[in-house]
């Protein structure tokens, strides 16, 4: 195996989350693996991986990035390799990031076949249905959200990275182009569980492998013992709640597609994100222990459930067994157990906790009202809180913020203390998504205080 390599740098506030996440940053250093004689892997040439396959007249690509610019320079560096027209196109799963970049393969104008699963949420059934059942429910702030997610608005000084990916392009992105992803469709469809076909001489399987999306397949090449698992596995624990919003994330089925990964023997694991892993006993030991993990976190909610738990009790019951926790590909770079737990729950009982109290709670601003008597008045309340962010106790600071903000929310200071209050807490986080979101919505925080002065 060889590879062709680009240096990248980074920087930003040195916490002891900030130096891990800085270390995250290796994953992502653009690279072009030739994985055997005919496939190569392009990690790190945008926020997805893109592999291309040499067939017999032509090349065939796994997924497509998400920035059609970042895509039409992986063109340029393929055409490095190989001068052969594009016959196929495998998409692994409906998220714009995988196939926003299409058209810059497309704009070839070879015409391939382009792969997709179609699959079934609810009363929606085709490819891309996360973003189509929020389309066709009128759905608009997942957007916002996601770009906070996603850090689209964080200065270099601020972003380090997605946890899986480095910075997205922020001029075309599946946050700006949602219109563009959501009409997105491809040419053939999987429908069953397993499915071989044959593109330009090359055979593959593509299987149902139901996880972060309905639609998520995988791709196997059986002679090669190669395996393309799209979002199925990449080196954080796995998201398997999203924080910007989605349907529910199948997280015992995601096991359960990781345990038929498990089944094919493969010698490289080629992941959407993230480096690949090489050596069968790696990928074994990888997908083990990931799949592990995943089952852990879902059992032991369930049996927490079982015991009459809410959800606030349940992730400080549901804890990553240390063996799994420590491993490097099962940091919460991306996902995070406490998220996966609430999500199970939410996903099996919906949203009432099993609290009688929680069925007629009072409204934010009567509840601020009465924790403002409790603490001695409104103006005790807010001493409390500024001793609480003086003494960098951040969180209860952001808490009791929140409280003064419900009595009243045009509150100046207070609103430039909680933006400042959230981005303490950011440095503190290994996490990117959350580093990204709670930054994002700091910054917007103070813009809201600019637009009133």
């Amino acid at each position: 195996m060889v590879t062709i390599g680009f240096s990248v740098t980074a920087h930003a506030q040195e916490t002891e989350a900030t130096r891990r996440l800085l270390e995250q940053n290796k994953e992502f250093v653009p690279e072009i693996y030739r994985i055997e004689e005919k496939v190569w892997f392009a990690v790190g040439h945008d926020v997805s991986n893109v592999a291309m396959i040499e067939g017999e007249t032509g090349i065939i690509l796994i997924d497509a990035g998400m920035s059609p610019v970042r895509m039409e320079a992986l063109r340029s560096r393929f055409r490095e390799i190989t001068k052969k027209p594009i016959k196929g196109i495998i998409i692994t799963h409906g998220h714009g990031d995988h196939f926003g970049g299409i058209q810059a393969f497309l704009a070839e104008g070879s015409n391939p076949e382009i792969w997709g699963r179609r699959a079934a949420l609810g009363d929606n059934t085709g490819f891309n249905i996360e973003a189509n059942a929020g389309k066709e429910a009128g759905l608009t702030y997942t957007n916002v959200r996601g770009a906070r997610q996603a850090g689209i608005i964080l200065p270099d000084s601020i972003h380090i990275n997605n946890g899986v990916a480095a910075r997205p392009d922020k001029q075309r992105t599946m946050f700006t182009r949602a219109k563009e992803t959501a009409a997105f469709e491809p040419t053939h469809f999987l429908t069953e569980e397993r499915k071989q076909i044959e593109i330009d001489g090359v055979k593959f399987e593509l299987v149902a492998a139901t996880g972060e999306t309905y639609d998520n397949m995988y791709v196997w090449m059986p002679e090669q013992k190669i395996l393309f698992c799209g979002d199925s596995y990449y080196k954080s624990f796995p998201n398997l709640y999203t924080i910007r919003g989605s349907q529910y994330r199948d997280v015992q089925s995601w096991y359960q597609s990781i345990e038929k990964m498990l089944s094919e023997g493969a010698e490289y694991l080629l992941p959407g994100h993230t480096r690949p892993v090489i050596g069968k006993e790696e990928v074994q030991a990888t997908l083990s222990n990931y799949h592990d993990a995943i089952k852990f976190v879902f059992d032991k909610t369930i049996e927490g459930i079982n015991e009459g738990m809410t959800p606030d009790q349940l992730v400080e019951y549901v804890k990553l067994p240390e063996d799994l926790a420590s491993l490097p590909y099962l940091t919460e770079y991306y996902g995070r157990v406490d998220w996966a737990v609430r999500s199970i729950f939410n996903g099996y009982l919906g949203w009432f906790d099993g609290n009688p109290v929680t069925l007629n709670k009072l409204s934010p601003k009567a509840e601020a009202t009465k924790i403002a008597t409790m603490a001695g008045g409104e103006d005790k309340l807010r001493a409390n809180a500024l001793e609480a962010f003086d003494s960098g106790d951040f969180q209860w600071a952001v808490q009791a913020f929140d409280y003064l903000l419900a009595l009243n929310e045009n509150d100046q200071e207070i609103i430039r203390l909680k933006a400042a209050a959230l981005m303490e807490i950011a440095e503190t986080m290994v996490n990117a998504t959350a580093r990204n979101y709670i930054n994002s919505y700091a910054i917007q925080l103070k813009e809201r205080l600019k637009e009133s002065d």
